[in-house]
């Protein structure tokens, strides 16, 4: 019989598993630990939603969907971008729903990428982005978010990494892992670059509800010129506490969405029926809990950047979806050393910067997505932890 490992993809096996899970992994075998690592709401689903999911099984709506989705839950994602944004989608063509926001990436990627396209990837950011632009015989070109420019985009930036292979622009905001978040405004001036070279961009926007600036978010598909060369990919994980539901969408036009069904019908069939029947109930009476989490996370919010603070940890303050980007450099540890070392001597799990980027070495991401007794204890923690390091190092 033929080596196993060599009988394996080389394309997979060169993928780097995720540096989030690495850590998840290794805490959920300590005692007494506390991870501030998953990105994952501490709230329940918020009880009417839950209900029509249980509801829904109570009826029997057990079957398949169509492939695209539930059509009740189209035309619901359709009303809320409309009055969101401002930007119709037609729940017939323009709007596909899948297992999550994920496998929306995976499409798009798939269904527009030939061997060779390049993919503009903005670093640090989501770890899926670079392996499912590998997966689909793209190339990923790394784009370095910088601390000075608070972790945005910069039209500059972006120019400087064109060249006649680029196909695709992800734009990660509001971003995980530093919670920088783009306006109106500066998204106006990637788009006049995006035009002004025929690109076609990804827009990853499920942390869209859970801003604290006080505006109303903003998408680059509100933009005119933007709508028709835009995917838009959002989901119900993270602003209705439904991460356990797998459920999330992707709108774009008809032409692409035609390619991304078609994967999915092989792939995946459909969506979960309950959990499609759940989110009708979250897009129509969601908005009040949604209001509630987003004023909780802003408070831990708060408070983390507070205690960092007095650590005299420098920090940029972040402005969207529930994490927190720490600069740790001034330890003269890398961050994985930093991570581990937190973990096994104080047994707080936090998830180094490079898990999102090699620009991401000398940070570390703090989720707040967790309450506010355990954010005390841990923070009191790494207090320890950091005050040790100084004592060495003096």
């Amino acid at each position: 019989m033929k080596d196993i490992n060599e009988q394996l993809s080389s394309k997979t096996v060169a993928i780097r598993p995720s540096g989030i899970r690495k850590f998840f992994d290794i805490v959920s075998t300590m005692k007494d630990a506390i991870s501030l690592g998953v990105g994952e709401p501490d709230f329940d689903t918020p009880w009417p939603i839950r209900e029509e999911g249980i509801y829904s099984l109570e009826r029997g709506r057990t079957f398949y969907t169509s492939n695209s989705g539930l059509f009740e839950l189209k035309a619901e994602i359709a009303r809320y971008l409309e009055r969101r944004f401002g930007v119709p989608y037609d729940p017939n063509s323009e709007i596909t729903v899948t297992v999550g926001g994920s496998e929306g990436i995976d499409l798009a990627f798939r269904a527009m990428l030939n061997p060779g396209d390049e993919v503009i990837i903005p670093q640090p950011s989501y770890v899926s982005y670079e392996p499912c632009v590998v997966l689909a015989d793209g190339v990923p070109v790394i784009l370095e978010l910088k601390e000075k420019d608070r972790f945005k985009l910069m039209p500059e930036d972006l120019r400087a990494k064109i060249t006649p292979k680029t196909k695709m622009l992800v734009l990660p905001f509001p971003n995980n892992p530093t919670g920088s978040v783009m306006t109106r405004e500066e998204l106006e001036a990637i788009a006049e670059v995006v035009i002004e070279n025929d690109l076609y961009v990804i827009s990853d926007e499920i942390y869209t509800e859970l801003t604290y600036t006080g505006e109303d978010p903003a998408s680059i598909t509100q933009i005119p010129g933007m709508r028709d060369r835009t995917i838009l990919i959002n989901g119900f994980s993270k602003a209705y506490a439904m991460t356990g539901w797998r459920l999330g969408y992707a709108c774009g036009p008809a032409p692409i969405l035609k390619q991304m069904i078609k994967i999915h019908q092989f792939a995946i069939m459909c969506a979960p029926t309950t959990s499609q029947y759940a989110a009708v109930a979250a897009l129509r009476d969601g908005d009040e809990a949604v209001a509630m989490m987003r004023d909780s996370y802003n408070q831990r919010r708060r408070y983390v950047l507070s205690r960092l603070e007095e650590m005299n940890i420098p920090c940029f303050e972040p402005e969207g979806a529930f994490y927190i980007f720490p600069n740790i450099s001034r330890f003269g540890m890398t961050s994985d050393d930093f991570a581990t070392t937190l973990l096994k001597e104080e047994k707080v799990a936090v998830v180094p910067g490079t898990a999102f980027g090699a620009c991401g070495e000398g940070f570390i991401r703090i989720s707040y997505a967790y309450s506010l007794k355990q954010l005390k204890e841990a923070l009191e923690r790494i207090q320890r932890f950091t005050e040790r390091l100084d004592r060495e190092n003096s």
